[in-house]
């Protein structure tokens, strides 16, 4: 890429690439200038709480791409106390992104994802009052059903807390 090409990237304050482009409720680029979906900020701190009930309102909404950046910041901001938790954080990412492929129609992928994220949260206690067991019992069905055609987000969207 020409230096001129790479000028013409869109950049954040900080100067790294990132797309400006508006996005629809599965995080799918848009033409510039079309009314999108707000995107999720990055880097937030939030806590446990915080997290779980931004992340059940994205994944009611039909979100769940925005869901899962909300679960990426948990995983990438888990101070140090709490780092045995990255896994959960990331798994919780993993099962939100895997339905946003299944509700994209790539349920190869969605289920791939879905199972990946099921194993790495399947060894935690129900931290914060997640229903890991369900969640696991969820992506395990929906990765089941998800190469058939692309899914509903909203209606399939898990409940994390019991």
């Amino acid at each position: 890429m020409d230096s001129a090409a790479k000028d013409r990237r869109d950049r954040d304050a900080e100067g790294r690439a990132r797309s400006a482009r508006p996005r629809d409720g599965l995080g799918r680029p848009l033409p510039y200038g079309a009314p999108g979906v707000a995107r999720q900020p990055e880097g937030v701190e939030r806590t446990p709480a915080e997290t779980l009930r931004e992340a059940q309102e994205l994944l009611a909404a039909g979100k769940p791409f925005h869901a899962h950046e909300v679960f990426e910041d948990a995983w990438k901001t888990c101070p140090g106390d709490r780092a045995g938790e990255r896994e959960l954080w990331r798994g919780l990412a993993q099962l939100a992104v895997g339905l946003t492929h299944a509700a994209r129609g790539n349920g190869t992928g969605g289920a791939r994802l879905l199972l990946r994220g099921a194993e790495r949260i399947a060894g935690y206690s129900d931290p914060y009052g997640i229903d890991v067991t369900g969640l696991v019992t969820w992506a395990r069905e929906l990765a089941a059903r998800a190469p058939g055609g692309p899914v509903d987000p909203a209606a399939e969207a898990p409940r994390l807390s019991r």
